[in-house]
């Protein structure tokens, strides 16, 4: 069951303010960066030369399950992304534990994309001749106390989304903008220093190296489903969300591909080993110049800003979804009167995440995300089956390319990349997975919207919600 399009907790509604434009800009924002500005230097050493390769598996995986998010999106207007489609598909069990796996896609990739961007921060700083200690500059475990940057940052970002969504989308389509011309122009210098060596040998760690590194680098392309989480603020959900979802795939793969050959291609790949904000290093080794690694630096931070920025407003969204139909206290899908946004939500969300920034390392935050977004790509793969089989009269503004072929090979590629990441991921998985049945059991379950409902109230219900979400605009 999927509540009433656009209603909080408390009666009120969001606003429609986002076109297409607005949409790409959330989806892009939302991805676009986190690989290639924060965890490049992590992965290069298990990919080699064959990084590029490790963002094309990546990418085809992400776009297998974009497609099955198209369809959905277009089936489904809602804010929630794939916890509303779970359960307006396979119930509200297989909703909490989708849901459960967004929280941590996006509360702790949106901590380990701030921590990345306090790295760059640092080497703005850097630029000025100013230097920050360790014990405000890194977590514990990195030799400090907290990370204060990245703190700020996850901050500024939940004082954007308190203030207003249509502010904020404006805002980060001129920080996507900065972005791309950053990159873009990191490209243009390093393809100065291209050297075709650097390519020999291609996979120095075997397929394994790169398989693993594409499992790792999907945390890259985590955010393209930010845009499904706008469908109660787009003007008209059925026809923008599945463009803007496809259209946002095709420009962060193409950058990020183009990235990465050129990195690669201006510094041998064993150089990247332990290399922290290796992009602006890799342009102040080239061009001898700090006021060009200062912009740089200066761009990364705005450009990993706006993925902060749109990725706290799904989490905002998705936790306003699944307060509506009881599954986490009201008080996260509460919107204000005045700004016509979840504040309260936005508030608690904003400082939690600012205190893991603080405190987590990058490493173990972004395997913690890959493993939570891919089981949650899975399920939508599943249950845009599941949908063309139980109800193939819907009305759907999109559909899949090549079904059934698409979402199967979408679910099995996102399982593919789960097995290839570290022991240790997985049990940091199996750990939030228990107490995610424990919140469940103990809170969610009791106070459900559905709870009092027998079974066969239940799917009639569900079919019925589904059939009027799919006509709402």
């Amino acid at each position: 069951m999927v509540n009433e399009a656009g209603n909080g907790t408390d009666g009120r509604k969001l606003v429609r303010s986002f076109g297409v434009l607005q949409l790409t800009m959330i989806s892009v924002g939302a991805t676009l960066g986190t690989g290639i500005f924060v965890i490049l230097g992590d992965s290069v050493p298990l990919a080699g030369p064959a990084i590029f390769l490790a963002f094309v598996i990546a990418g085809i995986a992400a776009l297998l399950s974009a497609m099955s998010y198209a369809e959905m999106a277009g089936m489904v207007p809602v804010s929630g992304s794939s916890y509303s489609y779970t359960y307006a598909t396979l119930g509200e069990g297989m909703a909490w534990i989708c849901g459960w796996c967004l929280v941590l896609e996006y509360a702790v990739s949106v901590a380990a994309v701030a921590v990345g961007a306090g790295q760059y921060v640092n080497e703005s700083v850097a630029g000025l001749g100013w230097v920050l200690p360790d014990f405000i500059s890194q977590p514990p475990g990195s030799g400090g106390l907290l990370n204060l940057p990245a703190m700020v940052i996850v901050l500024f970002s939940m004082v954007l989304l308190v203030r207003g969504a249509k502010e904020s989308a404006w805002v980060n389509t001129a920080m996507v903008m900065v972005k791309i011309v950053v990159l873009l122009f990191f490209c243009a210098v390093a393809f100065t220093a291209f050297n075709s060596g650097n390519f020999s040998p291609l996979m120095p760690m075997g397929a394994a190296g790169v398989s693993a590194a594409a499992s790792r680098v999907f945390f890259s392309y985590i955010g393209f489903d930010a845009a499904s989480t706008a469908g109660e603020e787009a003007k008209n959900p059925q026809r923008d969300l599945p463009r803007a979802i496809m259209l946002s795939m095709i420009i962060v793969t193409t950058i990020y591909v183009l990235v990465a050959v050129a990195a690669i291609g201006a510094r041998e790949w064993t150089w990247f080993e332990g290399t922290q904000a290796s992009l602006v290093k890799i342009l102040l080794e080239i061009t001898n110049q700090p006021w060009m690694a200062l912009v740089f630096s200066l761009g990364a931070v705005l450009a990993i800003t706006s993925v902060v920025l749109t990725v706290m407003y799904g989490q905002t969204r998705i936790l306003l979804s699944m307060s509506r139909d009881g599954l986490v206290p009201k008080i996260f899908g509460r919107i204000s009167e005045k700004r016509g946004t979840p504040v309260a939500g936005t508030l608690i969300v904003g400082i939690a995440v600012a205190l893991t920034a603080g405190v987590v390392p990058l490493g173990a935050l972004a395997d913690a995300t890959s493993i939570g977004t891919l089981f949650a790509f899975a399920l939508v793969n599943v249950a845009v089956i599941y949908l063309r089989r139980s109800r193939p009269a819907a009305k759907r503004s999109y559909k899949v390319f090549l079904y059934p072929v698409t979402p199967i090979l979408g679910a099995l590629m996102c399982v593919y990349l789960m097995v290839n990441l570290g022991g240790m991921t997985w049990l940091v998985f199996l750990a939030w997975m228990i107490v995610g049945f424990m919140v469940y059991f103990a809170y969610g379950r009791r106070y459900s919207r559905v709870a009092a409902l027998s079974q066969a109230d239940y799917e009639t219900l569900s079919a019925a919600d589904l059939e009027s979400d799919s006509v709402s605009a």
